[in-house]
């Protein structure tokens, strides 16, 4: 059960209807038109809300659920408690994730500019868009339908934010430009200097830094996250992306649709991402290079050459995840059988 003090559930919907939302199929014999009312986890869940199980690790939780129904993929049906209601799916989280959407959908704001808010009279602000206590709009921002301002954000001089986008708290964005439905969380920092500059012992002699940031539609950036606009050209985040807190983003990167960046990377300026590429917590790279479609960064490796589509790599420097595994056995083999 969710706290009602920052949650309201919709519904409720009956089983047949959490199956047609969700694409799952409902068990033969189940009730179609029992009405659940919430969902919850296997351990927590009651007769009236409905869970799902996405890893086998969870089977007991499973096997001594309360919930009254489940999302489950067909192998483990049989492990269900009697009584329990099962929605059969080939990918039980995602089913779930389809029913949560149901009941807790995102609704647009309430129009409201509060008035301590600073809004440029040159600023394009659409009629539908609510901005909280203390934002800072400049002159030529224009924000789009249904957008939410949260408090103490600041939007730069012609920066562009596009339709239904979320600007968490403390947020400020410059140089760039925003698709529709894009999510920057508390935090964020976009279209700043790139960390551009000639090295020298007379002095360090900074490079103009004259790009923008062009992200997509459907973005999601993470708290914390930095993403610097472009030294020449733009920094580009492309339609699908999603990208965790406490990320750095340098200058000129480009991601293409439907990367995943996870938390705490740090990707050097010119660096590309081919689509659907995947970077996982602290791995960093280094400058130029070309993440190919579909390649996998694992956690915390250093990425210093070119990595090919669909290649796994992991390490330090980063090498093909089957290579580093039976270089780590081999070490695991000699440091067992050293002379004594």
């Amino acid at each position: 059960m969710t706290d009602s003090r920052f949650f309201t559930a919709s519904g409720p919907f009956t089983l047949a209807e959490l199956a047609d939302i969700s694409g799952a199929e409902l068990i033969e014999g189940a009730s179609s038109d029992k009405k659940f009312f919430d969902v919850a986890s296997l351990d927590k869940a009651k007769d009236n809300e409905v869970s799902f199980l996405y890893n086998k690790a969870l089977l007991e939780n499973f096997k001594s659920s309360d919930a009254g129904a489940c999302f489950v993929h067909k192998k483990h049906a049989d492990n269900a408690p009697e009584g329990m209601a099962l929605l059969i799916s080939d990918d039980p989280q995602r089913s779930y994730a389809l029913a949560a959407n149901a009941f807790y959908p995102v609704k647009a704001p309430v129009p409201n500019i509060a008035p301590s808010a600073v809004v440029d009279d040159k600023a394009k602000i659409e009629k539908d868009v609510r901005i909280e206590a203390g934002a800072v709009i400049a002159v030529n921002a224009e924000i789009g339908h249904r957008c939410h301002i949260f408090p103490n954000v600041v939007i730069g001089e012609g920066v562009i934010i596009g339709d239904d986008c979320v600007i968490g708290a403390g947020a400020s964005l410059s140089h760039c430009m925003l698709g529709n439905k894009v999510y920057v969380y508390t935090g964020v920092r976009i279209g700043q200097d790139g960390f551009g500059f000639v090295m020298s012992e007379d002095g360090h002699l900074k490079i103009p830094q004259l790009g923008r940031v062009v992200i997509g539609n459907d973005v999601e950036i993470g708290a914390n996250t930095c993403i610097d606009r472009g030294a020449c050209g733009d920094t580009k985040i492309d339609s699908g992306c999603r990208i965790d807190n406490l990320v750095q983003i340098g200058h000129n990167v480009h991601l293409g649709c439907g990367c995943v960046i996870v938390a705490q990377v740090g990707i050097s300026g010119s660096t590309k991402f081919e689509d659907f590429a995947a970077a996982g917590g602290q791995s960093g790279f280094a400058e130029h290079l070309n993440i190919g479609v579909g390649a996998r960064i694992a956690a915390q490796s250093g990425v210093m050459r070119n990595v090919p589509a669909g290649v796994s790599v992991m390490g330090t420097p980063a090498i093909p995840m089957k290579e580093y595994m039976r270089q780590v056995a081999t070490l695991g083999r000699m440091s067992r059988n050293k002379p004594k």
